[in-house]
Formats: structure tokens, C-alpha cells, sequence
């Protein structure tokens, strides 16, 4: 016979609630389970909210002895009364009448009541969603997820869903992932070579590492627009900042300019601090306990803090004469290294600051050239603790400028047509940015590895789950 509950409470509303209720049930995972002679106590949680709910086991209860052997990690059902609790640290607590056992865990189950580093943690992805610390990294992800939406939503912009699977490559540096469904011990080969116009797509395909260009189009058909989704990279690199798959925000303003970039981007990161500290209080002060201290004094100081502007000569001119010493050597024309953009934001300005206007040799086809003919109208936001954290440019609109520096870049113009058409039919200065969402995770929490802000990251060797 089925037992019939109550609808589930989520154990984040039966925490907030104002008054006793008679009858309620709640569903979850069970982190600890305590016994004494005369009662037991389950700690369950749901993943609603980071604070486990009490539930009381009496003896008198029905099925008392089955459910206060339960072992960490089951998933019960739980009807009953939330009643205060005498304990410190919650206001409520669940006096169970009836439990039913949804799934058992025996003692096998990976996660019990101790710490386990994050490298373990890492080789079960599939239950580090169920520990304290990747509850509040998932929670704040996903509140991040809706602000970003919410921000862009506010002030306008279209979005937009750019390719995943692409002909084209927006860095021009060569690391996609290649899309194919040619036989790879017997692809058609024509004059020696393989013969791509034979593959799915008539063509080489691979993931996309940016949505940058086909965004510009659409901006020059909707004014403001943005992107919000997976990107790759095919880089070998196995630091703590690198990942092969990742989630990219990427505007695009028709009608901007550079320091209408830097403006948005400003707002943006504002917004987003702003909205954590307000929606993840729970999470980030979880964070800032056991994960990195002062976080939270960080993000209040960045919320109000004053976004200064430098140029990249200026920027090093002044690391130059520092004193500093650095491990890789400042030098106007090289690209300025994660030590350099802290010293900056730590040192020289004590905050965040964004650096402009840098070498066209070190950026991209697609930056707008300056008029001196040397550097081109880009930014990066720099961070404390952190150094760069958004990208971004006013674009080249001029076609025979763009073509250019397309040729400077050993770009060729027919592999790009439509982005060209662009500069030739109802071109407009323009400008966007970029911000890597995994980036933004770990400022906001602390953690030190993109592989822990992450679902089920991808890296070089790593595609379990």
C-alpha cells in the first residue's frame, strides 16, 4: 500500500518558516545519523539551501529501529511536525511520525562525516553535488546563471545562441576540437591530403571557442545583444585555470566604443558581486569560513569600489619603475603575465583597474587599430587576487583596415566572408567583451580550481561522467 505524504516542503522553507506546522513532509539525503538510548537524529538536506534540517526518531514511531539504522547518504521521505528546536544553531526541527526508506546506502557510500580533499572529491563527481562545498559552489552557479540573464534582460539586450559546431576560429589560434564523422583509419584523400569537403559539413568543422563573431552580426541587426553558453578549447594545459570545456558571457553593443565597453563591463561585474553578496549570503559566508578568508570583505570592497582606467604603457611604465621583481620580465609589446595585473590591482592602483589600449601585435584581428597604428582599442579588467577577469574590445568596422590586419594575422579574407559583408554593408563601431563564467565563479567563492566550479569538468585526459 502507498503511504500517502503531504507535498514536500523544501527543507530551505521549512528552515524559514514562521510558525509550528502539524504536518509536513520532507525528502532527502541523510548527511549524519546520531543515537542515543532513547531517540535518534537524522540530519537530512535536499540541496534548497546549504543548513541541514533535524529530524527527531522516537522510539514510540513506527519503523523507529529500521529508520535510526540508517546509514549516511539514503534518501528517505519524512512526515511529521516542525516543531522549535531546542538546539543551538537552527530555530526548527522535524518530529518525525512516519519515515520511508526511498533509497538505502550501505556503508560503502564515499562521503561520510569527515573531510575529504578535493582531489578525492573530484574523482566522484557524480555525488560531490551531495557535500557541503560543492552545494554552495552548484547553489551559487546557478543564482549566477539567473543574474547574468537578469542583468543583460534589464537594460535591453537580445540574446543569442551561437553555433556550437563552427567553420570558423575566433582566436585564430588553431585549438579546436574537430567535428568529424570522416573514417579515421580511411578518410577520402585528394593530392595527398584529407579531403574535407567529403566530411558531414563539406568542410572542416570543429567546437566553437567563441561566439564573438557571429554575435557581431547580430548586433548590427539588434543593436545590443549577448551570448551565454559552452565554449572550447583544445590547449593541452593542465593548470588550476584552465579547462577544455567552459561557459562564456559575451555582449556585443552596436554603437559603442571603447569606453562604452569598459562602462558595461564595469556594471557588470558590479551586478554580479552585488547579487551574490545579496542572493548567496549562506554559500559566501560558508566560503569565506572554510575556503578563503576575507572573501566576503573582498566582494563588499569590489561592490563599491572605484573602477580606475590606465593605459598598457602607462600600466608598464609603472611596473617598470616598481622595483619590483618580477619572473618574467615587463617589456612594452609582450602581454602582461597574471603577476604583473596583480601587482597593478594590489600595488598601484589598490583596486580593480582596466588596462587599454595594448600592442596590436599581442591581440586579436578583430580589435579596432588606433590611430597611432601601434596599439589597438582594448581592454582587460583586472582584479585583486585574481589579475585579469574580462576581455574585451572596441571591433575593427572598417573593411579595408580589417583586412589589414587579417593579412598581418595570416587570416585568410575568404575563410571570413560574411564577417566582411558586415564591414561593408551598414557598418558601425561596435564593442563587446568577454567573461569567463567559470573565472567569475571562483572569485566569487574562492576556490582555487576551475575543475571544482564545474559540474563534470573536461581536461586533457578527463571526460569521465
Amino acid at each position: 500500500m502507498t503511504t500517502i505524504y503531504p507535498p514536500r516542503t523544501r527543507i530551505k522553507d521549512a528552515l524559514a518558516a514562521e510558525r509550528e506546522v502539524s504536518e509536513l513532509c520532507v525528502k532527502g539525503w541523510v548527511r549524519t545519523v546520531r543515537r542515543s538510548k532513547e531517540v535518534a537524529f537524522l540530519a537530512l538536506n535536499d540541496g534548497s539551501c546549504f543548513a541541514s534540517i533535524q529530524i527527531v526518531l522516537e522510539p514510540t514511531m513506527a519503523g523507529f529501529e529500521e529508520a535510526a539504522r540508517l546509514g549516511t547518504g539514503a534518501c528517505v521521505a519524512v512526515a511529521g511536525t516542525l516543531v522549535p528546536s531546542p538546539a543551538s544553531g537552527q530555530r526548527w526541527e522535524v518530529k518525525a511520525a512516519r519515515v520511508e526508506i526511498l533509497g538505502d546506502a550501505d556503508e560503502e557510500y564515499p562521503l561520510q562525516k569527515k573531510r575529504h580533499s578535493l582531489e578525492y572529491l573530484r574523482t566522484i563527481a557524480h555525488l560531490r553535488p551531495r557535500s557541503n562545498t560543492f552545494g554552495a559552489v552548484f547553489r551559487v552557479r546557478s543564482a549566477l546563471s539567473f543574474a547574468i540573464h537578469n542583468f543583460f534582460r534589464e537594460r535591453g539586450f537580445l540574446y543569442v545562441h551561437t553555433p556550437i559546431i563552427t567553420a570558423n576560429d575566433c582566436e585564430g589560434a588553431g585549438e579546436m576540437f574537430r567535428v568529424t564523422t570522416l573514417d579515421p583509419l580511411k578518410p577520402p584523400v585528394k593530392e595527398a591530403k584529407v579531403d574535407w569537403a567529403e566530411d558531414f559539413f563539406g568542410e572542416k568543422a570543429g567546437l566553437t571557442v567563441s561566439g564573438q563573431l557571429q554575435g557581431e552580426l547580430f548586433a548590427t541587426a539588434f543593436a545590443d545583444i549577448y551570448t551565454f553558453g559552452p565554449t572550447f578549447r583544445a590547449e593541452n594545459s593542465h593548470t588550476s585555470r584552465h579547462a577544455s570545456e567552459f561557459w562564456m558571457i559575451e555582449p556585443e553593443m552596436a554603437f559603442c566604443d571603447l569606453a562604452g565597453d569598459c562602462a558595461l563591463a564595469e556594471d557588470f561585474l558590479r551586478y554580479l558581486v552585488t547579487f551574490a553578496l545579496n542572493e548567496c549570503g549562506e554559500d559566501l559566508a560558508f566560503f569565506d569560513e572554510r575556503v578563503e578568508k576575507g572573501l566576503l570583505a573582498k566582494l563588499e570592497a569590489l561592490a563599491t569600489a572605484r573602477f580606475e582606467r590606465i593605459s598598457y604603457s602607462e600600466a608598464v611604465e609603472r611596473l617598470q619603475s616598481s622595483g619590483q621583481s618580477f619572473e618574467f620580465p615587463v617589456e612594452w609589446g609582450c602581454d602582461l603575465q597574471s603577476e604583473h595585473e596583480r601587482y597593478l590591482t594590489e600595488k598601484v592602483v589598490g583596486g580593480p583597474v582596466f588596462v587599454t589600449d595594448y600592442p596590436a601585435a599581442i591581440k586579436a584581428f578583430y580589435m579596432r587599430l588606433n590611430d597611432d597604428g601601434k596599439t589597438v582599442a582594448a581592454m582587460d579588467l583586472l582584479v585583486p587576487r585574481v589579475g585579469e577577469i574580462i576581455g574585451g574590445s572596441q571591433r575593427e568596422d572598417r573593411h579595408d583596415v580589417l583586412l589589414q590586419r587579417m593579412a598581418a594575422c595570416k587570416i585568410v579574407p575568404e575563410s571570413l566572408p560574411w564577417y566582411l559583408d558586415i564591414r561593408r554593408w551598414g557598418s558601425c563601431p561596435h564593442a563587446g567583451f568577454g567573461l569567463g563564467f567559470e573565472r567569475l565563479i571562483m572569485y566569487l567563492t574562492g576556490m582555487e580550481n576551475i575543475r571544482d566550479v564545474i559540474p563534470f569538468p573536461r581536461t586533457p585526459g578527463n571526460a569521465k561522467f
